[in-house]
């Protein structure tokens, strides 16, 4: 019965879901018309506000970039890929990997979710050269599922953005949210231990049977070589002092920066990346050559994240996201606002797929509703949070980075996350109404 349900899962994406750039494009045209209807903005504003928003994730999107690029690099270095053979070499079979790559991921995005994407990735690609008679599409799904649980972990934006009084809004105050009444609550640690320890299993009950499963074999990463003659050029490039040098100054940054204070940012992530891989590669030229191998999967994020800068651009100047988090207020009781929250932060996630911009947009309305309704703010904090991971599961947005390392398109994987989405779905709901 499980594998018939997820079956029609993956043909019904195989058939509907365009290519993940069509996907946005296609949001982009329902959000500017859902905002005629339903804003005062005329259709000349709502283009300036698409307009203004297009390059509003600039920033962002080379964050992203650097999480592939570093994070790829970082794996075709000779040690690297010693230590993710013998971690693959763990399992021998195709649930084995499958269970292992999802427990992995989840563990490892809920510690920093920057670090679990790359590193559910590169893992998964391990396994496929491994372990014979693996779905491959399903193995990237599972790297990709552990992303569900990043919200509710150490690095969820909205929970960490709510220590500071006010959590960053404009025109509304909250004293500082501590992190004993968002990460570390009761229901939240629930909410992950359970999905981390369940979801291997969900996706293991997803294998396919044999007839039908696509196994793709990555091919074995060459190592890099590089040509040596007398030139002060060439000296230069396979240097190993300069490479030494170079991490000594970006390591000594890097442990200064956390005996301060600093925390694991995703700044801070492709800083251990970027300076890592240099120093593993042991020369400059080893790492540039490794550079320009991880580059080729960064298509998706530059052409497709400004579309997603201007659709946030509508949603949040036009009020469109204000609408529908007011609605789903508005129909909320005490009982019910935090699923209610969970619902509409999934739903507007859709169409704002970034923490920090959903955090903008509905955040001043679900703390005021909190207040009225005097709701535990971390709690109310944490539904939205949840929300924003939830429907990752079938916006391709997050999954562009790991997509790109796998070589997959949305549609290859989506089939397999849309029960993860149901699954998880059903569990957080449950969670919120029970505890």
């Amino acid at each position: 019965m499980f594998k018939k349900i997820t079956n029609a899962c993956v043909k019904l994406v195989e058939e509907y879901l365009p290519d993940a750039f069509i996907f946005a494009i296609l949001l982009t045209i329902i959000v500017y018309i859902l905002a005629i209807f339903k804003t005062d903005k005329t259709a000349i504003e709502l283009i300036n506000c698409w307009g203004k928003g297009f390059w509003s994730l600039l920033g962002f999107s080379m964050q992203m970039v650097l999480v592939l690029v570093t994070g790829n690099a970082l794996a075709q270095a000779p040690i690297i890929k010693k230590f993710l053979s013998n971690v693959s070499s763990l399992a021998k079979t195709p649930a084995l990997a499958i269970i292992l790559v999802t427990f992995v991921s989840a563990l490892a995005c809920w510690l920093n979710w920057g670090f679990g994407l790359v590193t559910g990735a590169l893992l998964a690609k391990e396994l496929a050269r491994k372990v014979k008679g693996l779905d491959y599409r399903l193995l990237i799904a599972s790297a990709y599922s552990g992303f569900l649980v990043w919200h509710g972990g150490l690095s969820g934006s909205i929970p960490l953005k709510v220590v500071e009084p006010g959590g960053g809004l404009k025109g509304i105050y909250f004293d500082s949210i501590p992190l004993s009444q968002t990460i570390f609550t009761k229901f939240n640690l629930t909410i992950s231990i359970i999905l981390i320890l369940t979801l291997p299993i969900i996706n293991y009950f997803m294998l396919p049977e044999k007839d039908k499963t696509v196994e793709f074999i990555p091919e074995e990463e060459k190592e890099i070589t590089t040509s040596i003659d007398n030139s002060f050029s060439s000296k230069l490039e396979n240097s190993r002092l300069l490479t030494l040098i170079i991490s000594i100054l970006g390591f000594s940054y890097i442990i200064k920066y956390f005996l301060s204070g600093g925390s694991l940012s995703l700044d801070t992530v492709n800083l251990i990346f970027l300076f890592t891989g240099i120093l593993l590669h042991k020369t400059p030229i080893k790492y540039i050559k490794a550079i320009d191998n991880a580059i080729k999967g960064t298509s998706g994020i530059v052409l497709q994240f400004p579309f997603y800068g201007g659709i946030m651009g509508i949603m949040v100047d036009s009020g469109l996201a204000s609408i529908i988090a007011n609605w789903f207020v508005n129909i909320s009781t005490v009982k019910t606002f935090p699923l209610f929250t969970f619902l509409s932060a999934g739903l507007i996630n859709l169409f704002i797929p970034s923490g920090g911009g959903q955090w903008v947009a509905q955040g001043p309305i679900i703390i005021k509703a909190a207040q009225s309704l005097n709701i535990p703010l971390g709690k109310a904090v944490m539904a939205l949070a949840w929300g924003d991971a939830w429907t990752n599961m079938i916006q391709p947005f997050w999954a562009l980075p790991i997509l790109g390392l796998a070589n997959l398109s949305a549609k290859d994987i989506m089939g397999y996350c849309l029960i993860d989405l149901i699954y998880s779905g059903i569990i957080i709901s449950l969670i919120f109404l029970i505890l």
